[in-house]
């Protein structure tokens, strides 16, 4: 069996994906997305993992050829995958799960001619709602994510110079990053989701919306990326919203603060209050069993009875959701929307972020990690909570 270069339980992530298939009625499942192959195997590697409805699963591997382990077979095309699964008296599925999301239309067809299945179903749901789950190594991971999260932020005003733009600060975060560990890069799922390394957003470059589906948008530098910092002077009266990633594990956590130069206005004191009372309400209600519908609704209903409808989760254009699910993408499962039909369980762990967008001043609001406990949530991040002076 495969050695891991860092999990410890791969062998009970294979057994839940079978039970999964089990339930589902397929006898196989095809994996070759980075994130999905780190997921099943502790590494990533250009090839394709396969796990039979029983047994160990196979490795299918292009590069590095330096890839070591039990059932390990290497290759160079996918049309090679009938032949090696006969060599190797791997049983062809009849009903297979390929990435089906994800995967592109030439690579997908690829797969399909060359096992010729009876039947396909989507493997990204099923795969996603495992990794929803997380286990207890993996809360470890997101444990000390959010530990050297807190250390990034703690340096920040040692970042900051008198004179700066948005983009010049951010450039100096994420210099303090890297000297702390951070991956420099974090994994989104989705179409035409790209940022680099988090968003900071300063005055009314807030309110720009974007195309990307984030909380908030921002001008970005050049219409190929827009998002984020735009080269916005950061100027008394202005906040400084820093939403940069946690990703110092393969386990990103997600945390928002709001920074400033002098006094902003009282609204945006009274908003960034708000987003504190909603993340508070919400820690007393969630727990297993919690509809998440129910948490975005809550927040939205807190929002509005303050006079903030308008602005909540931005303001030309306004992000449906309040939180999502975090690991080794930062968009994971399960998503805080109206039209979510999930509920919390134990061992999720999800991203809160109530925000509000001011005109003339800018972001305001949190976002901290939390994970689902037996009896609550437990927050993981944790840091200075108020708007911090600079």
């Amino acid at each position: 069996m495969i050695q891991p270069s860092l999990s410890p339980d791969l062998k009970g992530r294979w057994e839940s994906m079978q039970a999964a298939m089990k339930k589902q009625g397929t006898n196989g499942c095809l994996l070759t997305i980075d994130v999905n192959l780190y997921y099943m195997t502790g590494r990533v590697f250009n090839g394709y993992f396969y796990l039979p409805i029983e047994g160990d699963p196979w490795f299918f591997v292009k590069r590095p050829q330096s890839f070591k382990g039990n059932n390990v077979v290497f290759l160079h095309k996918p049309e090679q995958l009938a032949e090696l699964f006969s060599v190797n008296n791997i049983e062809m599925p009849k009903k297979l799960l390929l990435e089906a999301d994800e995967l592109s239309y030439n690579m997908y067809m690829r797969i399909f001619n060359a096992l010729q299945p009876e039947e396909v179903e989507n493997a990204t749901l099923t795969i996603h709602k495992l990794r929803e789950i997380k286990r207890p190594y993996e809360i470890e991971q997101l444990r000390y994510s959010a530990l050297k999260h807190a250390e990034t932020y703690h340096h920040i005003p040692e970042c900051y110079k008198p004179g700066m733009t948005d983009i010049e600060l951010q450039a100096e975060i994420e210099l303090q990053m890297r000297k702390n560990g951070s991956y420099g890069i974090f994994h989104t799922f989705g179409m035409n989701m790209e940022i680099f390394m988090g968003s900071i957003l300063v005055g009314d470059n807030a309110l720009e919306p974007s195309p990307y589906d984030f909380a908030l948008g921002g001008k970005g530098i050049s219409a190929a990326m827009p998002i984020g910092a735009n080269g916005t002077p950061i100027r008394e009266g202005n906040t400084i919203m820093v939403d940069m990633a946690g990703n110092y594990t393969p386990y990103t956590t997600d945390m928002t603060r709001v920074y400033a130069v002098g006094k902003i206005s009282n609204e945006a004191y009274h908003a960034h209050q708000v987003s504190r009372d909603i993340e508070q309400q919400i820690m007393h209600i969630a727990k297993p069993g919690t509809a998440c519908a129910d948490l975005y609704n809550l927040s939205l209903e807190i929002a509005t009875k303050e006079g903030l409808g308008n602005c909540f989760m931005g303001h030309h254009q306004q992000a449906k959701f309040v939180g999502h699910g975090i690991g080794i993408q930062i968009n994971e499962l399960p998503i805080l929307t109206p039209r979510s039909h999930e509920k919390l369980k134990t061992n999720m762990v999800f991203a809160l972020e109530p925000k509000f967008v001011i005109p003339g001043v800018g972001a305001v609001g949190i976002e901290n990690s939390f994970l689902v406990t037996p009896t609550g949530v437990e927050k993981l991040t944790h840091f200075e909570e108020d708007i911090i002076q600079l």
